[in-house]
């Protein structure tokens, strides 16, 4: 399909929007950990919990998520999503025990990120685009989600400065419902609506999990993307009270995150275009390699808002790049036919990970009044990642090389 006709186009305009809120929500949601720990009297693994629940949520339903938009299209499964995603923001409000924070926070936003956020988008984007533009389209959807991650958190702590966490969640909820309105012209290019002009041997549903499961190098990419998820998720969550901790101003927090984002907006479509010139399990190694690197020398400066800002842009540089060639080893090893529900096992791993990042941030800080610990751990488990994609034999399973 030609990348430059106006549907493609429309396609890809839609998905970026619909990243650009779905990640930009999501990434806002630690600055509320201290409003509402204080007007509720929970401590911060409270808090953390139905986060890293929220983390959990959505990588066990992207998986179910994936494989309805495979099955029955992309469309259906992103305007659910919409809704569960915006009524559990505003059902926040009125959640007056830690069961209801979890059932909201954790269970109806979890799952409403997931019918939303790349899992259901980037597959639509590669099969629209065609393979020869594929590592393209998904390195401009990877920097649409981390373009939202900068326009939408310092709103969002500009709604909390001004109207109270209670009123900014509100509003943010209520607006959360539009992505409802970019589903529409993602419908075509659903798993649902492929056809044979990919060359793609026929296959059920189950018989492509199971040829996955039995991959080697899929494992290896599910595993190395556990410690993906872990590092984001708890830099996500727990920076902004990490530096508030340290004495710094609430804007600094916010700020670090959307540097963040923004530095990742350039990160994320470089990472697109390079791993579809080089091998891409080498990119992703390279990309761990610096976030180990990145967050040792982060830890041994001195803490200031210098430090914390270029932290903050080196990180960004690598932040969400290892999606792209994630994603794209996916397609190259099992073809785009299912790849919303492959890529959905992967992420799987990377929120178990984001779980285990939350939840261990804000026990550990209970315990010990202090992330230093889990700041340590990240750098290991980055290090370890790097290694795991070495590996990784990046050509088609037996059945598409056959064809």
């Amino acid at each position: 399909m030609n990348y430059k006709s106006t549907s493609t186009k429309f396609l890809i305009f839609s998905a970026c929007c619909l990243l650009i809120l779905s990640f930009g929500y999501r990434s806002g949601f630690g600055l509320f950990m201290e409003p509402i720990s204080d007007a509720k009297g929970w401590g911060r693994d409270t808090i953390s919990f139905a986060l890293a629940l929220q983390n959990l949520i959505w990588g066990v339903v992207a998986v179910f998520a994936g494989g309805l938009a495979d099955r029955y299209g992309n469309a259906k499964v992103i305007i659910a999503g919409a809704i569960l995603y915006g009524g559990g923001m505003m059902l926040i409000t009125v959640s007056d025990s830690p069961l209801l924070l979890n059932a909201t926070m954790g269970l109806l936003i979890g799952s409403g990120i997931a019918g939303t956020a790349f899992g259901i988008v980037l597959p639509a984007m590669a099969r629209a685009v065609g393979e020869e533009r594929r590592q393209w389209a998904l390195g401009v959807g990877t920097a649409a989600g981390s373009m939202g991650q900068f326009l939408v958190v310092p709103i969002a702590q500009q709604l909390l400065g001004s109207l109270g966490w209670e009123m900014a969640m509100l509003v943010l909820g209520a607006s959360a419902l539009s992505m409802a309105i970019f589903a529409m012209p993602l419908a075509p290019y659903s798993g649902a609506n492929a056809t044979s002009s990919n060359n793609e041997p026929s296959q059920g549903l189950l018989e492509a999990l199971w040829e996955a499961l039995n991959n080697r190098s899929f494992l290896l990419l599910t595993a190395g993307f556990y410690v993906c998820g872990f590092q984001l998720a708890f830099v996500t969550v727990h920076m902004p009270a990490y530096l508030r901790d340290l004495g710094f101003d609430p804007w600094l927090g916010a700020w670090s995150i959307a540097v963040i984002g923004l530095c990742n907006v350039i990160g994320s479509y470089v990472a697109g275009i390079v791993s579809g010139k080089y091998s891409k399990s080498l990119v992703l190694g390279i990309i761990y390699f610096v976030r180990a690197l990145s967050i040792v020398v982060f830890m041994l400066l001195p803490t200031s808002t210098f430090s914390v800002l270029g932290f903050s842009v080196l990180l960004g540089l690598f932040w969400l790049a290892t999606v792209p060639p994630t994603s794209g080893l996916i397609a190259v090893l099992f073809g785009t036919r299912y790849m919303a529900l492959l890529y959905g096992v992967v992420f799987l791993s990377h929120q178990i990970g984001s779980f285990c990042g939350v939840l261990l941030g804000g026990v550990l800080y209970e315990m010990n009044g202090s992330y230093d610990v889990v700041w340590w751990l990240s750098a290991v488990l980055a290090l370890i990642a790097s290694i795991l994609h070495w590996p990784i034999k990046e050509q088609p399973v037996q059945r598409l090389a056959t064809a």
